[in-house]
């Protein structure tokens, strides 16, 4: 069972996933997508898992810095090309485990890894 849990350091959010992740004794890989960067056949595998609605943070620094014609006639593609721009536009924490994609941090499905 390969774990990888991708954010930044800087959220808040991540780090209560990684203290999570901790206290439960689970291994896992950390990839932080500001440092390390996303490609676009990663992203495909969550966008292959979770639909771009729920993987495009609206609520962060980096949308808000958008251009409003960026925001402006979104779909798949368009949303796809902004989160590969910037990473940072991913909803975060992602807990990709084998083939499922935890989006958020999820504490009753975070404690069902250990089960």
């Amino acid at each position: 069972m390969t774990i990888t849990l991708y954010g930044i350091k800087s959220c808040d959010t991540c780090r209560k996933a990684r203290r999570l992740l901790d206290a439960q004794g689970i291994d896992y890989r950390y990839h932080d997508l500001r440092e390390d960067g996303l490609d676009r056949q990663r992203l495909e595998a969550f966008m292959a898992r979770a639909d771009w609605q729920t993987l495009l943070n609206t609520r962060s620094t980096t949308w808000r810095q958008l251009d409003e014609a960026d925001k402006q006639s979104l779909d798949a593609m368009r949303a796809g090309e902004l989160m590969l721009a910037h990473p940072t536009l991913l909803k975060r924490p992602l807990l990709e485990q084998d083939d499922s994609l935890i989006v958020g941090l999820d504490k009753a499905r975070y404690a069902a890894l250990s089960a």
